[in-house]
């Protein structure tokens, strides 16, 4: 995920999960490999010993430390699923000025050291355990194939599906390993037969309609602008928005 913030949004959030004490404590975290997604995307795998786990949907603050004492720190969504590997992954776009991802794309290799903390934020975490519907852009699809990732890795049968907008096909971060679960929106370029244009009602409505057992809770992750989109269109189609979780960068 890109350099972050999540403000507070309006839409209520239920079932907050708690956060552990160990979350306030730095650890070293020694970068093990670099996997390149799109031209301008790439996933960076971290071995972290004393990582306690996390839940899907979970993010860490990055702390790094320049040879004079400057200090950035930065907020990233998990992109893996919970295991006990000792390992997590970040998936980082390349940010014009970024001192932190462009650190990570441009002078970081395997063997280097930062400091991470968490993991963070309970409202955004899928513990696996009820229906769930993802609707992601661009770089906001990370927590969502955490939690996606733990859907297949644990076998789950609860429902899970995925609505994810890049601007074209090689912009779509993970674009390899989506599946029937996942119906990718191109917003500016599509292979042929694809239509271009912005998530819309005819995306979301289908999908609701399904309503499983107990209903959809619904996640929704990317900028501002697509946020508001997204969840106005869930609402729209009759999704609760108590039942309705956001989490924004910018």
């Amino acid at each position: 995920m890109t350099e972050t913030t999540t403000p507070v949004t309006r839409f209520a959030v239920p079932g907050r999960i708690a956060v552990s004490e160990q979350a306030a404590v730095w650890q070293t975290a020694t970068l093990t490999e670099i996997r390149r997604e799109t031209p301008r995307a790439a996933t960076f795998r971290l071995a972290v010993p004393g990582w306690a786990g996390h839940l899907p949907g979970q993010h860490l603050m990055l702390r790094l430390t320049a040879p004079d004492g400057y200090v950035a720190q930065r907020h990233y969504s998990i992109a893996s699923a919970p295991d006990d590997s000792g390992h997590i992954e970040l998936t980082l776009d390349q940010v014009p000025d970024g001192e932190v991802s462009g650190w990570f794309h441009t002078v970081a290799r395997p063997g280097d050291t930062v400091e991470v903390r968490g993991p963070l934020s309970g409202f955004f975490a899928w513990p696996g355990d009820r229906p769930a519907l993802l609707l992601g852009a661009g770089s906001g699809v990370v927590p969502l194939m955490s939690m996606v990732r733990h859907h297949r890795a644990r076998g789950l049968t609860v429902p899970l599906r995925m609505l994810v907008s890049a601007r074209s096909p090689e912009e779509l971060i993970y674009a390899a390993e989506l599946g029937a679960e996942t119906t990718p929106v191109f917003t500016r370029s599509a292979p042929p037969g694809v239509a271009v244009g912005r998530m819309t009602a005819a995306h979301v409505a289908p999908i609701l309609a399904e309503q499983p057992a107990n209903g959809w809770e619904a996640y929704v992750c990317g900028s501002n602008g697509f946020a508001e989109h997204a969840s106005r269109l869930l609402v729209a189609a009759g999704q609760p928005v108590e039942r309705i979780r956001i989490e924004r960068f910018g």
